[in-house]
């Protein structure tokens, strides 16, 4: 029969028994002033891992033992959306930074912070760019530039021209009195801008056309220096059929050079 040897075991306890009396013998040693120091450096320590225990497993014990998790995708969702998915994945969204994009729609996801897939912990703030749309595109001043000029600078711009109007202006004929909307004013990128040509200044009194057929009509305004412009039938007893009984401007009114002459005549006449 063999007997298991517990020498080892005994020498180890032997070891402690006589570090614990060098110690007690130690303390004896201490005077009242070092044995004062000793005890209350041993409360600072003592307060300190109690302090910190209840810390860490009862007041803050998520950050230092929960589980970490990947932050999920939300690039691309509307804010609304993503945010609600970080709520679902126990993280919180925080901070929200609205930036320009040149595509995503407006109040669209276009990054976070951490990124999609990092790992962390539950509670944690996910920052996210949010975009506003694309930038908006300020109107050119194109006022006193030639028509063809003025819409190449438009366009240039990153905006396209909608319409051109006349107007009558001091300006020279064929020169951008203004647009709609005006200089200054931001759009988005392809908002079609009207243009205001300038046709002259009025310098022209608008002959009386009442009672004259469409031919003797034109051949009178372009006499003047004048056009013939939209012309509209009417029934009315007034006059004869085909003759003009209402124009626009009215007979008398300035107007500039080669401005265009509006008339409506009796239904029933050549047109």
């Amino acid at each position: 029969m063999k007997f298991r040897r517990h020498g080892k075991v005994a020498f180890a306890w032997r070891n402690w028994f006589r570090w614990i009396g060098t110690g007690l013998r130690w303390l004896k040693g201490l005077d009242a002033k070092q044995r004062r120091l000793l005890v209350g450096t041993a409360t600072v320590i003592a307060a300190f891992v109690v302090g910190y225990g209840v810390a860490v497993f009862v007041l803050f014990p998520s950050p230092i033992f929960a589980r970490a998790q990947a932050v999920p995708r939300v690039l691309g969702l509307e804010l609304e959306q993503a945010s609600q998915s970080l709520l679902d994945a126990g993280l919180t969204p925080s901070d929200t930074a609205w930036v320009s994009h040149p595509n995503q729609p407006a109040r669209t996801v276009v990054w976070q912070e951490p990124p999609p897939g990092v790992a962390v912990q539950p509670g944690t703030g996910v920052a996210l760019s949010v975009s506003r749309g694309p930038q908006r595109v300020p109107i050119p001043d194109v006022a006193g530039y030639e028509q063809q000029l003025a819409r190449r600078l438009i366009e240039a711009a990153g905006l396209t021209v909608a319409s051109i109007d006349t107007s009558t202006s001091p300006q020279e004929r064929g020169v951008v009195v203004t647009t709609n909307p005006r200089a200054g004013q931001s759009r988005p990128p392809g908002f079609g801008v009207r243009l205001y040509v300038s046709v002259g200044a009025a310098t022209i009194s608008v002959p009386n056309l009442s009672g004259l057929s469409l031919d003797e009509a034109r051949a009178l305004l372009e006499q003047s220096g004048l056009a013939l412009g939209t012309t509209q039938a009417r029934t009315s007893t007034a006059s004869e059929p085909g003759l003009v009984i209402e124009q626009n401007p009215a007979a008398g009114t300035l107007s500039a050079p080669g401005a265009a002459v509006a008339v409506i005549i009796v239904r029933g006449g050549s047109q």
